[in-house]
């Protein structure tokens, strides 16, 4: 990857790192890269999450396509799959969503889909981002008629959770369940989508003000939808990230149903209707071993990728894979969406429990979890790069990978969208991976001061 585009858009912080300035310029470069390809005025339709600095970046955004040529269409708060869906429905050249996810407020990012709905492979990303590091001092100004137009779309969100109530195909009238939309973009479509559903459902995370996206709530705040289910005797509960691309669950006693479940409850449930393509089931080298072994006595395969969507996407669409995901919750059903929707997979969620009958905890008890670690070491770009070429730290990591006896694993990883080092040890005995997690940290942290 190159050095503004991560796993997952560029990101940063919004008015420091990533600005104004620099969102016009991606503007600039994303029109002469994407237009490039057509044969006429190009069209780009951009969606938001709830963040103060959405409209800064969008109208930002918009002066730079415009100021090359192309019209600009606004759907306004709405989640990131729904861009993916949306870019083909309308027919657009590109899609673009501002936002930077389960990340605080004081970030964003920016993010392009293709007419597609699929992410930007890297090196057309690599081309536009050349672009944006020359200052788009190659790219001229669109004058007089040429110059691009904006509209606002009133019926993009209706059209969004039409589409997912026709996918999900199911009635969930027999459900009570909480919803948390993080105070993010599935606060525009969760009412509407499970309403048309038929599910009873208390909402929480659903009144955004600009600065409470993911603050204690959503997705990675699972402990208070958990809280909230067990004291209203509700079925089950869901969390979205910020963007809506993620979804985590728990059952009727608040135990988590992280995305590792989830894959192996709709694997299971494909399988059994045919619809799980190869019997594999795409996931990445973060997935737990407890799940990798279900899928193996089961007779499902694993195709194992890298950790980010993009990469699992990838190895789907190469081999003709159905499903695929990571354990953080985004889960890829490749028949109905090009990219990770949390409210898509919520539904089908929500549909296998209502065709099996029977509790959610039953459903997530599909497999038992090895114990699992994660520690987070802070690190600037310069730390990660210095990482990445300290042998000792890998000879050190590798002897914690020993000491472990072949009954679980060690996986270290520099994040693609956050100033973070991950830690993560695996395996059988809880006091000994901690241990371990610990001592790798520790290190990482001495060596990196």
């Amino acid at each position: 990857m190159g050095k503004l585009f991560g796993t997952d858009g560029a990101r940063g912080i919004a008015g420091s790192e990533l600005t104004p300035e620099l969102a016009v310029q991606i503007g600039r470069a994303s029109a002469a890269v994407l237009a490039g390809k057509t044969q006429h005025r190009p069209r780009f339709i951009i969606g938001k999450d709830t963040r103060i600095s959405g409209d800064m970046l969008e109208a930002a955004l918009c002066a730079g396509l415009c100021s090359m040529g192309a019209d600009v269409e606004l759907l306004g708060v709405i989640p990131t799959p729904a861009v993916a869906y949306l870019v083909r429905k309308y027919g657009a050249d590109a899609g673009v969503v501002i936002s930077a996810s389960h990340n605080p407020v004081e970030f964003n990012g920016i993010k392009l889909f293709g007419g597609e709905g699929y992410k930007l492979p890297d090196e057309v990303e690599e081309e536009i981002e050349s672009h944006v590091l020359d200052g788009c001092s190659r790219l001229k100004y669109a004058v007089g008629n040429d110059v691009g137009t904006v509209r606002r779309l009133d019926c993009a969100a209706a059209d969004y959770v039409d589409y997912l109530a026709k996918a999900i195909d199911a009635d969930l009238s027999g459900l009570h369940i909480a919803v948390d939309c993080a105070n993010g973009a599935a606060s525009e479509t969760a009412h509407a989508l499970f309403d048309k559903l038929g599910a009873s459902c208390v909402f929480v995370g659903d009144a955004p003000d600009g600065t409470n996206i993911n603050r204690e709530c959503g997705s990675t705040h699972i402990d208070r939808l958990a809280q909230l289910v067990r004291e209203k005797g509700l079925d089950c509960g869901v969390a979205f990230d910020g963007d809506a691309d993620r979804c985590l669950a728990v059952d009727e006693t608040g135990a988590e149903i992280d995305g590792d479940k989830i894959l192996a409850i709709l694997g299971g449930a494909m399988k059994q209707s045919g619809k799980l393509a190869q019997d594999t089931v795409v996931v990445t080298v973060m997935s737990n071993m407890g799940f990798l072994e279900y899928l193996k006595e089961n007779g499902m395969n694993s195709a194992v990728t890298a950790v980010g969507d993009r990469y699992v996407l990838e190895e789907m669409r190469d081999k003709g894979y159905a499903l695929g995901g990571e354990q953080s919750g985004h889960v890829i059903l490749l028949e109905h969406a090009t990219t990770g929707d949390g409210q898509l997979t919520a539904g089908m969620l929500l549909k296998t429990l209502a065709q099996k009958g029977g509790a959610m905890s039953e459903l997530n008890h599909v497999y038992e979890k090895f114990p699992q670690v994660m520690v987070n070491v802070h690190a600037s770009n310069e730390q990660k790069s210095r990482y990445r070429d300290d042998e000792y730290i890998a000879g050190f990591i590798e002897s914690q990978q020993q000491s472990l006896m072949g009954q679980g694993r060690v996986l270290v990883r520099v994040s693609g969208t956050e100033p973070l080092i991950r830690v993560m040890v695996e395996g059988r005995d809880a006091q000994a991976i901690a241990l371990s997690a610990e001592r790798i940290a520790k290190k990482l942290e001495e060596r990196l001061a």
